[in-house]
């Protein structure tokens, strides 16, 4: 069985948000095992997979890619959007646009500490759309 699933996460800040619930409540129904490729129709957002307890982990993440990747640098010339926008784009190319988690026993299989990020790179995102592939039994 192949399924896909096409919806749209609303829009959000800049930041790392969590967003587990939004896509599983998204998906109806898993399979009993297989796999769930989640990929996002956007060039200044990423998907990641990472810590789901601590908030702070958010916020370092977030200090983190600020501190790799600065605004308003002389040499870019993609500057038309915003001074976040060249910025966002590196650091979607970074952090990448589709994650990939198996499926067993009818749920994600992810680890305790885990959970699906919406990494939002841009100050006035506009709302993100998923595509979301299950492939399994």
């Amino acid at each position: 069985m192949i399924q896909q699933i096409e919806f749209q996460l609303p829009s959000c800040h800049k930041g790392f948000h969590l967003i587990t619930h939004l896509v599983t409540s998204k998906l109806g129904n898993l399979p009993e095992k297989g796999l769930l490729h989640l990929f996002i129709k956007h060039s200044s957002a990423g998907l990641s997979i990472n810590e789901n307890a601590d908030p702070d982990v958010r916020t370092d993440l977030d200090a983190i890619f600020d501190h790799l990747v600065k605004e308003r640098e002389r040499y870019y010339t993609h500057i038309y959007e915003g001074d976040d926008d060249m910025p966002a784009h590196a650091k979607s190319t970074l952090v990448g646009s589709s994650i990939t988690v198996p499926i067993s026993n009818y749920r994600l299989n992810l680890g305790t500490w885990q959970g699906l990020y919406l990494c939002e790179f841009r100050e006035h995102a506009s709302p993100r759309k998923l595509v979301a592939t299950i492939i399994g039994e």
